[in-house]
């Protein structure tokens, strides 16, 4: 418990193959994957993580075919539905960052909601990463910086003041960042946040990445030495 990283990132994969392993459709996967996200919430807030953050949507998966996006985006809107008094209940905070001018207004409103009755909770922020990519992260806070800043403060800017650019300012960077299903890869997320992130890969099938395999990556995490570049 001392060495309890203070905000966990997971990379929530494998919900396809779980879902063919079973002869069942796609979409199925991801609504087994919903009782995972409910099961690491509850063991990140027991634990005493402070933030817990999902990759649930890239910039790249609106390539993927359109019954399927619009079948993820449906099964987002009936979530926050389910879960909005027992998030209330329990002090979670609900925040979403991506590039949110590509969802509808509906979904938008839904989240707009939950954000604003939660802003004051304070146990443990759910953070989900909705049309997200890191190199547009970097992109946008670019942009913004040049717009915001004359030419002689852009040339100043450091790393720290630039992160207060990105979607994630005010959020301590990930200490862990979990990818289930054996995929060895960061897949555009979190890419300048994460610099000295903790990595841990397991084959797990999201579906199946339970309390057990998250108390597991929290042992294996404890068991690491961040040196941060420096000689201990």
């Amino acid at each position: 418990m001392n060495k309890l990283p203070q905000h966990v990132s997971i990379i929530m994969d494998g919900n396809g193959r779980w879902a063919k392993s079973r002869g069942l459709d796609r979409v199925k996967g991801h609504i087994a994957g919903v009782e995972s996200v409910r099961a690491c919430l509850e063991e990140a807030a027991e634990s005493g993580v402070r933030y817990l953050s999902l990759y649930a949507f890239s910039e790249e998966n609106w390539n993927r075919p359109q019954a399927e996006v619009m079948a993820l985006m449906e099964l987002m809107m009936d979530s926050i539905k389910k879960e909005f008094q027992s998030l209330m209940k329990n002090n979670i905070r609900f925040v979403v960052l991506g590039n949110r001018s590509r969802l509808s207004d509906k979904l938008n409103a839904s989240i707009d909601e939950l954000m604003e009755a939660s802003k004051d909770n304070d146990r443990t922020t759910l953070i989900v990463f909705l049309s997200y990519s890191g190199k547009w992260d970097l992109m946008q806070a670019m942009k913004k910086a040049a717009a915001t800043l004359s030419p002689e403060q852009f040339q100043a800017l450091d790393a720290e003041g630039f992160s207060q650019y990105l979607v994630t300012a005010g959020i301590p960077d990930p200490d862990l960042l979990i990818r289930t299903s054996g995929e060895l890869r960061i897949s555009n997320y979190l890419l300048w946040q994460s610099a000295y992130t903790e990595f841990y890969f397991t084959d797990v099938l999201w579906p199946d990445f339970r309390k057990p395999q998250f108390r597991e990556a929290l042992a294996a995490y404890a068991e690491r030495d961040r040196r941060y570049g420096k000689v201990k």
